[in-house]
């Protein structure tokens, strides 16, 4: 990987487990992804209508948006339904890890994209680094924040596995997506069709959108600043790396968000999953040496 890709990808990384955390901390986490991510697009739509302006629509570029925001769409509402049953430090390491693991796989498949020895080490060692530690649960109760109510375990993950599909799947779409539609038309675009679809589901819930602005307004304002934002910086890195290393070298952020869960959010588990980020950022390095 390259170092200009690398930088993009870390920088993207911090921001990614940042409003993470932020999403984590709402009473509602599926309505505060949703506003975030309105406001976000209204923002950036101005730049969108530029880059669109000037560099035009190539053929098939439709296709790629249409599939995003549909793909998207499923994994803010499969994120939000992790996040209201499970700990960020469990369901954010299983969800981006899941899409390390997937990515490769299917970007050989379609594109075609064949990583070298030690970019192959590099995607292995993060996959390790993230599974290892989920066997070593500590009991329920035992020092541990508790779950929201009406939360599982067993449920939280499976929102989580079905996020970690989705972002293997949108990974592969947007890499060839960037390739056909300047990244700043092609996320804007993304971000205006993730909130018309997901608008309904939200407005059935009006008195919680209600209270999520009135309660968690700056909260919402500053992740706005940072989820399509830090995807955008990906989807410039696609155009200059390959897919596989590009969401393989993003997952430094599981660092990132195993601090904060861990530690600040006193979820627990310090040992085992700081353990398992060492090994994540060993592959991080791997990756970034690849070529």
């Amino acid at each position: 990987m390259n170092g200009r890709a690398l930088v993009l990808v870390l920088t993207a990384a911090v921001a990614h487990a940042a409003w993470n955390a932020l999403a984590k901390r709402a009473r509602d986490p599926l309505v505060f992804l949703w506003s975030s991510v309105s406001l976000a697009s209204l923002g950036l739509s101005p730049l969108g209508a530029w880059a669109l302006a000037r560099d035009g629509w190539v053929p098939g570029g439709a296709v790629f948006v249409a599939a995003t925001i549909g793909i998207h769409a499923v994994y803010f509402f499969a994120l939000g339904r992790a996040y209201g049953t499970g700990d960020l430090s469990l369901v954010y390491p299983v969800a981006r890890g899941l899409g390390v693991a997937l990515v490769p796989l299917v970007a050989f498949a379609f594109l075609d994209e064949r990583p070298s020895a030690l970019g192959a080490l590099g995607v292995a060692l993060v996959v390790a680094g993230i599974a290892a530690p989920l066997g070593m649960e500590a009991p329920e109760g035992a020092g541990v924040r508790p779950r929201r109510e009406g939360g599982s375990r067993g449920a939280g993950l499976g929102w989580a596995v079905l996020t970690g599909l989705t972002i293997a799947t949108y990974s592969v779409v947007d890499k060839a997506g960037v390739a056909r539609v300047h990244p700043l038309a092609y996320i804007s675009l993304m971000g205006l069709g993730i909130s018309a679809v997901l608008m309904p589901l939200v407005l059935r819930r009006r008195p919680a959108l209600a209270h999520e602005w009135r309660t968690n307004g700056p909260a919402i304002a500053v992740a706005s600043t940072m989820n399509l934002t830090s995807y955008l910086l990906v989807l410039f890195a696609f155009r200059l790396s390959k897919a596989g290393y590009v969401v393989a070298a993003r997952e430094s952020s599981i660092v990132v968000s195993v601090v904060i869960g861990s530690v600040l959010m006193r979820e627990g588990h310090v040992a085992a999953r700081l353990a398992g980020a060492i090994v994540v950022l060993a592959g991080v390095v791997c990756v970034a040496l690849a070529r």
